[in-house]
């Protein structure tokens, strides 16, 4: 397997696409999400940007997995298979590993929605991209 053969150009836009739906998504839901993870808005530090840099790294490797991922799972690239590839990853890894964790936790099931939410956004936008762009 070439692990470098894919499209780091679809990449790249998955990846801000993904960011985008973060700002949007966590700033419509600011309030709830504070609440779920127990604070308010003063107690977080507005002025680290190292939260911002750790996702796009995040992103971006989500982004390079589900592009490597996408042709051998569904045999090529298009919308339908990149939203089934996203969708597929997201209920057999993301949304598992945080109800697992979420509840060992003793976390609100709001804040499981509110970022498994995001997450499912993340991973069909991003299978959307790549699905488009090959």
């Amino acid at each position: 397997m070439n692990y470098l053969n894919v499209n780091w150009l679809a990449i790249l836009l998955a990846a801000i696409a993904s960011m985008a739906l973060g700002f949007v998504w966590y700033m419509a839901l600011s309030r709830p999400w504070l609440k779920a993870i127990g604070k308010q808005a003063q107690d977080l530090d507005t002025r680290d940007p190292s939260p911002f840099a750790w996702a796009i790294g995040a992103q971006l490797v989500s982004a390079y997995v589900l592009a490597l991922v996408m042709p051998r799972l569904m045999g090529g690239h298009g919308i339908a298979n990149g939203l089934s590839t996203g969708l597929l990853m997201w209920l057999g890894f993301t949304i598992t590993a945080m109800v697992l964790n979420h509840r060992y936790q003793g976390a609100p099931w709001a804040l499981t929605l509110i970022d498994g939410g995001y997450l499912l956004g993340v991973l069909l936008l991003q299978g959307l991209v790549i699905g488009i762009f090959g």
